[in-house]
This record gives structure tokens, sequence and C-alpha cells, in this order.
């Protein structure tokens, strides 16, 4: 049986969607080639989290090389070391809601095991690890990852972006040679380019100096994520993560990457908040009482024990267990741990107290118990015969 070929009108139908699906599969690829090295690295299906994730998000300036014997100095190559420019506590919450919380570089603050100074020393001091402790003290909420970006990088975010449209609310004008900075931008709702933003968000020449910055920090986010929801822009995110990707440090995880997308994907929702306080001579002095208020109402998550005062005694464990677990709970964003040794006895390990299943988690062995806590704790971690050596 002879089966007929199909009409000649029909072969050409197929061939040209052929070529149409072709030519929109080798666009997407195009479009998506230049996040695919983050994507590779950190690639994580969304996912809906049980509580929010908290990032600390700081810009690093760059380190000029005042050996180099050109001026203006070249900067460094970057290594994420020097001071921090912009400082933001960001916590994502599974629904979408984002708050922001931007911290002035100039805020004085006690740096652990380094004394009182402006907070943008914690990162020269001790890296990453020691600007998260210091936020940590300063307002309490547990900081599960960090994130560092260079100078480029909302300048290059931007550039991705096409641009973003924000209210420059003064006349901004300097040039600084030595610091490769030149601004001049007229008051008004614009346009600006990548290059634009960068000046609009590092000037300071004015009345509210540091503080000022922060105000036009936050409006820059929330004008960004506004563009970014409208899905006429969604083409450009590929360039975007590129762009934050090649200027970035960071200890996030896949899973909690994948929480931020969980996250994203229901908004975001952005609501930004500053450290009040009140100026000091060059300093940012934070008003301790305010900020533990604004804490409270915006930042505090009920259902997280790394805000509980947790007591550690061992009562059977070998000796240092309950020196290594505070070790480990703090670790983890634990902010109040506290250790002692108990009457010896041959037990098991045992939490109890406010959230003692969640603490549980954390120190990985023993049973919830019902018996009473060390006074003034939250809860009681009785470290027992079942404790690992280390």
């Amino acid at each position: 049986m002879i089966v007929p070929s199909p009409p000649a009108r029909y072969t050409r139908g197929v061939r040209r969607a052929a070529v149409v699906l072709l030519v929109v599969l080798a666009g997407l690829v195009a479009l998506s080639a230049p996040a695919f090295p983050a994507l590779s690295r950190y690639a994580a299906l969304p996912r809906k989290a049980d509580g929010p994730v908290n990032v600390l998000l700081a810009g690093v300036t760059p380190d000029y090389d005042d050996k180099a014997g050109v001026w203006p100095y070249p900067p460094k190559p970057e290594d994420f070391s020097f001071l921090t420019d912009t400082i933001m506590l960001a916590q994502m919450w599974p629904d979408g809601q984002v708050n922001l919380l931007s911290i002035p570089r100039d805020t004085w603050v006690n740096i652990p095991g380094r004394g009182w100074s402006k907070i943008n020393a914690a990162n020269p001091a001790g890296g990453p690890e020691l600007l998260v402790r210091t936020v940590q003290d300063l307002t309490g909420v547990p900081i599960d990852a960090y994130a560092l970006l260079s100078l480029n990088a909302l300048r290059a975010v931007a550039e991705a972006a096409g641009g973003v449209t924000v209210d420059v609310p003064t006349r901004m004008k300097y040039d600084d040679n030595a610091g490769h900075l030149h601004i001049d931008l007229q008051p008004g709702r614009q346009h600006l380019s990548g290059e634009q933003v960068e000046g609009f968000l590092r000037f300071r020449h004015d009345n509210l100096g540091d503080i000022g910055r922060v105000a036009r920090q936050q409006a820059f986010l929330t004008a960004l994520a506004g563009q970014m929801r409208n899905p006429l822009n969604w083409w450009r995110l590929p360039r975007m993560v590129a762009a934050i990707d090649g200027n970035m440090k960071t200890n996030l995880t896949r899973g909690q990457i994948g929480a931020l997308l969980g996250g994203a994907l229901s908004g975001p929702k952005i609501n930004t908040y500053t450290v009040p306080g009140t100026f000091g001579g060059p300093t940012w002095v934070p008003d301790r009482a305010g900020l533990a208020n604004l804490i409270e109402e915006h930042f505090r998550d009920p259902n997280d024990p790394r805000s509980l005062t947790v007591a550690v005694v061992n009562v059977g464990a070998p000796g240092g267990s309950a020196r290594r677990l505070k070790e480990r709970l703090e670790g983890l964003g634990y902010r109040d741990v506290v250790t002692s040794n108990g009457e010896r006895a041959d037990v098991p390990t045992t939490v109890s107290g406010t959230s003692a299943r969640a603490v549980l988690r954390d120190v990985g062995h023993g049973q919830v118990s019902q018996e009473p806590g060390v006074p003034g704790a939250d809860v009681t971690v009785r470290l027992g015969n079942d404790t690992p050596a280390n």
C-alpha cells in the first residue's frame, strides 16, 4: 500500500514551525547564558520555607593602591576585605514580604573583640563573619547568611535592568578624582543609567549625609523591585543574575536560595526601615530602645528559637561538651547561650522549656523533657551520657 505524501503546503508549515521553535529556543539560551555560571553554583528549586531567611547585605568599597605610581590611584583587585559602604539586613518571609533594615555605615557600635568603632570597620577587622556578629549584637536578629557586593555590583545590576527610574530629591554635583566618582544629577523623576545610579547612591554631600544616602538606597531598591515585577522586564533577569554573581561573595546555601526564590515568587513586597538614632559628631548613635521596638514589631520571628536564652548544663557528658555545644549554637545564630556543670548523673540528654523541640533539632541528640529548667532560661539543655565525645 502506498502512503500518499503530505501536501507541500503542510510540509512548509511544519518546517516554518520548526524554524520558529529553534529560533525561540536559541533566543532563550542566549538570554539565559549570562546566568549559567551562577545557576551551576547556586541552582535550587523554589520552596516554601518554614520561616523567614535573614541575609546581611553589604557593599564593599574599593581599596585603592596608593603605591601604584599613577594618579588617580587604581583600585586593588577586589577581595571584599575593605570598608563596607552600605549595610542592610534583609529578611525574606515565605509570603514574599521583604523587610529591609538599613544600618548607616557610621553607626557607633561595640565590635566584638575590637572595641567601639564605626560599624563599617567590622569587615576589615574580621571579615564578613565579624560583620555578621556585630549586626546580630546590634539588632538581636539571628543572621542566616551574608552577601558582600563590590562597588560595581549596583551599577552592573542597574545597567542589566536597562536603567532605573527614581526621584532625584535635590541637585547632586560632586567630583572625586581620587575615588573615580563624578556625580551630576538634576532634581526630579528620571530614568538613570548604571553610572548615574552609582552617583545617586554614593552622594553624601547634603545636610543629611549618610542618612540621606540610606534613604536613596531604599528608594532605588524599591524602584528596581517594582520594575522587575513587570513581566515585560523578566527577560532581563538572567543578565541581572550574572551582574550580581560577578560582583559578590556569599555563603548562601542552595536551600537558602530556594527559600529566597520561593518568597520572591510570591512578591516581593518591600518594607524599608532605618536604625533610629541621632548624629553624634561624625557618627550615628543608635537609639537602642527605639531599635528594640522596631525589631520586635517588624523583624522578630516568634518561632525562631535563636533569640531565646539557652542554658547548657553538663550532667553526664564528656568534659568540654557544654562549651562545644555553646560554640556550635552561637555559630547557628543563637545569641544568648550560657553553660554550667550540674550534679553528675548517668542519664541521657534532655531539652526542656519554650521551643524545646526546635532547640533539640539544633542540639542533634536527646529528647524533650517536661522537667523544670534553669531559672531565667527559656530553654535548658542537660547534656547526658549520649553526648558524643567531640
